[in-house]
Order: C-alpha cells, then structure tokens, then sequence
C-alpha cells in the first residue's frame, strides 16, 4: 500500500509540474477580464518547430486549439483549472470575436516599424501581442461585413496583414509554442477590470498609412 500511495503521489506532482503563471494568465483572461479561451495543442516533444496535431504541415505549430475544438472557450473558473491542471503546460488559445477582442496582425519586423511610427504621432494604441514572427494588435469585435467595407473602400492593403475575427483565435502570453515565446509587446495596463481596445478602422487606417509612408512593404509571411 506505501509503494502504490508513493507512486500516485509522484504522478500527480508529474502531471502538475508545469508552468503555474499560465494558469494564472488563463484565469485573468477567463474570470476577471471575461475573455473565452480554451488550451492549444502542445509543440510536439520531438521538435519544438513541430506541432503537437496530425497535421505534419501545420502553420501555427502548438498556437491552435484542436482538442477541445474552439467552440469549447469558455470563461468558466472550473473549466479553465480543471483544463491547465490537466494540461499545464498548454498554450493559452483566446477565440476572438463576440465579446473578445478581434485582432489585426503583420510580420514582426513591419510591425515593430509601425508602431514607432504610431507612437511619434501619438495614436493610441491597445494590447498588442508578439510572437518571434508576428505581432498582433487588439482591437474591439467587428462584423465579418464591417471589416468588408473597411478593406473594400482601401486603394491599398498589405497582403501579409491578417485578421482574427469571430471563429478566428489568438495564442495569449505567456504561452511557449512551436514558433517560440508569446509575450506582450504592450501589455495591458496594471488592474485593469478588461484592457481598453481600439476600433478596427483606426488601427487598419493608421497600420496601412504607416506602412506606406515608412516604405516599408511587409512582405507576405
């Protein structure tokens, strides 16, 4: 009986032993700022470039739900512990839209150009989330229609912008996944009830002016 409790306890503090501040994140982004999130597929113990799904070719190794699906985010305290007790080293996976913020994101290097540009002409900006390949910049829900109208009346938008919009979803800091370390480029402000968020158009307005004018082309990645 000693031999059996001994064993069981060394594999619970195995399953558990994990990263505690993703857990806490997840219950900030879930509890108190009502974001619905779920846990993205681990990068695949073999090859951290390597995602943890069947897709052999995956694109966004380890930074995408699969197991539950998306449909399952949630901001349910119990959920969410009983998930990163069980999963504790799993990335934490935001489903923008709804009542989530949406996203806008282009590759690191352009994005790092134009937020300097934001700054120097003091546009307010939100949270904005990075990854070694691409930054992302929240900003309030909009329809799939809204954002039409918005890209159609553009002479010019930069291929390599992408928008996560409701059924979209967004790997959250401080999450490890195969592309590397998420961590905020700008984090929200300490205490905040929820993180204040722009609207779309301001930043797809001022991200494609910053862009052009700083010549810069963000090349499709």
């Amino acid at each position: 009986m000693r031999e059996i409790l001994g064993r069981r306890r060394r594999l619970l503090s195995r399953r558990n032993d994990g990263r505690p501040e993703l857990v806490g994140a997840a219950l900030t982004f879930g509890t108190q700022w009502q974001w619905p999130i779920l846990p993205g597929v681990a990068a695949d113990p073999e090859g951290r470039s390597r995602c943890g799904c069947p897709d052999p070719e995956c694109t966004v190794p380890g930074a995408h739900p699969f197991d539950p699906g998306l449909l399952a985010a949630t901001t349910d305290e119990r959920m969410i512990r009983w998930w990163w007790a069980n999963r504790p080293t799993a990335p934490v996976i935001l489903a923008t839209g709804g009542t989530a913020p949406c996203a806008v994101s282009l590759p690191a290097a352009a994005a790092a150009r134009a937020l300097t540009a934001l700054d120097r002409e003091g546009m307010r900006l939100g949270p904005v989330v990075a990854s070694p390949t691409r930054w992302a910049l929240l900003v309030r829900p909009y329809s799939m229609e809204q954002l039409g109208e918005l890209l159609y009346a553009k002479d010019f938008v930069p291929g390599s912008l992408r928008f996560h919009g409701e059924g979209g979803y967004l790997a959250l800091p401080p999450s490890v996944t195969g592309q590397g370390e998420i961590h905020w480029e700008r984090a929200p402000l300490p205490g905040s009830a929820s993180p204040w968020v722009p609207d779309v158009e301001a930043v797809v307005d001022a991200v494609v002016e910053a862009l052009t004018r700083t010549g810069v082309s963000a090349p499709e990645l």
